[in-house]
């Protein structure tokens, strides 16, 4: 009879990342201890061969949840069992998985940084074995996270210093939810609706009401009442259930001038916006603000960029990377040694198949140079030595030494860096335009 788990197991499955990955890595491990290279020290590189389509920079995002991740890659009992029951790894290779941590270095951009075409993003150092197992959970945070901070970052420089609520739980998966929050919150998203991503995250939430509570009460007088007597003056009422102007009549006749802000949801929203601070003006409610919601994207943002509107709240188009729900960012072997001797030297390895699906070899740095006046023009990735006038421009930082995570920060550094890192590109970069690259990647010789 199979044992009946305990709420303790339970937990510890729930709460490990060990089995988010493809079965082919442990397939490799077997293979690499039975081969007697496992032990090799290795070299692990995160990279994009070219970046989303119209994208003229990509930005890093999901660093700490890759922290968290590696932390918590440990095998349980109940894991090892199905491993075992299903014939996916020998009885050698499960020995060596249940005793698995992680105890190699990991190093990579700074969460919030730019990133380019074959910017070295995260790179892995460790033994073949503990390496190499980690790829699919490290790739499965790092594209989805980073594009939907790419889009962020798009919709927050079109925005020009409004503020944005990111409002898309309810078109994603609950999980992918929560880790979108923290990505726009990252490249300049103000709030988001998640509470989820409010409490594990810490980032501020915002929300009032929808359309079904106003259609919940009698008329909207009444549910405009209700929501102000429960949430204060300072709320923001939704005005487009029924006649637009009416409701900005009676939203002011319920909350006097002093109401926090109204929203619109549907139509037209530059007439609209328009038309309703007009009206609040005439109404003397001429520091109630206007939000707008309704399907936005950095586009339909730029687009209301003379409107008089205070806020955007964005969802679907956000939670799905504004098109582009993933970076194509790989996680390719870059660097081995000759044995598993631990002073061995490093070789360089790489990918040489037809095509764009080439790797280039060796451990990298990377750096990005400035011009006279400090702005961006060039990524350069180089091995070897760095040349000294880039010393100081090096933009992998360390993240895991030796098995000790060292690279934790709060959300707010990663913010602050992403809003520096954005304002040093060149100012076409925030263009929506399609084009290449905004600055190109360089590899030097020698």
């Amino acid at each position: 009879m199979d044992a009946v788990p305990t709420p303790a197991d339970a937990a510890a499955d729930a709460a490990s990342t060990a089995l988010l990955t493809d079965r082919y890595e442990l397939t490799m491990l077997q293979a690499a201890l039975r081969s007697g290279a496992a032990r090799r020290r290795s070299v692990f590189e995160v990279f994009t061969r070219r970046l989303p389509e119209g994208r003229r920079y990509g930005v890093v995002a999901g660093t700490g949840r890759v922290l968290d991740a590696v932390e918590a890659f440990r095998f349980t009992a109940p894991q090892l069992d199905w491993l075992s029951d299903q014939q996916i790894v020998d009885d050698s290779t499960l020995a060596w998985l249940a005793d698995y941590r992680f105890g190699g270095d990991i190093r990579g951009y700074g969460e919030g940084e730019c990133y380019f075409p074959g910017s070295p993003v995260m790179v892995v150092e460790g033994s073949f074995a503990e390496a190499v197992i980690l790829e699919t959970v490290i790739l499965s945070i790092l594209n989805y996270d980073s594009a939907i901070a790419a889009a962020a970052s798009r919709m927050s420089a079109a925005a020009g210093g409004r503020p944005l609520i990111e409002m898309g739980a309810r078109r994603a998966h609950e999980q992918a939810a929560v880790s979108a929050s923290r990505a726009a919150y990252v490249a300049g998203f103000a709030a988001t609706s998640d509470l989820q991503a409010g409490f594990r995250y810490g980032i501020p939430t915002a929300g009032t009401s929808a359309h079904a509570f106003t259609l919940l009460h009698d008329s909207e007088r009444d549910a405009f009442t209700a929501q102000i007597e429960s949430m204060g003056r300072g709320t923001t009422l939704l005005i487009d259930t029924y006649d637009l102007g009416e409701a900005v009549r009676t939203a002011i006749e319920v909350a006097g001038t002093e109401l926090g802000a109204v929203r619109i949801d549907s139509g037209d929203l530059l007439m609209l916006a328009h038309r309703v601070r007009r009206q609040l003006d005439e109404l003397g409610a001429e520091k109630t603000r206007i939000t707008v919601t309704s399907d936005l994207d950095e586009y339909a943002i730029a687009a209301l960029g003379t409107a008089p509107v205070d806020g955007y709240g964005v969802g679907t188009s956000l939670v799905t990377g504004s098109g582009q729900p993933t970076c194509a960012m790989v996680y390719k072997l870059v660097a081995r040694s000759t044995s598993d001797d631990p002073d061995s030297p490093l070789i360089p390895v790489e990918k040489r198949s037809a095509g764009a699906k080439s790797s280039r070899g060796g451990r990298k740095w990377s750096a990005r140079r400035l011009d006279a006046d400090g702005v961006a023009e060039a990524e350069v990735v180089g091995t070897g030595t760095v040349p000294p006038e880039l010393a100081d421009r090096q933009l992998q930082i360390p993240l895991v030494l030796a098995g000790r995570t060292v690279g934790r920060e709060p959300l707010a550094d990663a913010r602050a860096r992403h809003l520096r890192s954005r304002e040093q590109l060149p100012m076409s970069a925030t263009q929506l335009s399609k084009g290449d690259p905004v600055i190109p990647t360089e590899y030097p010789t020698g």
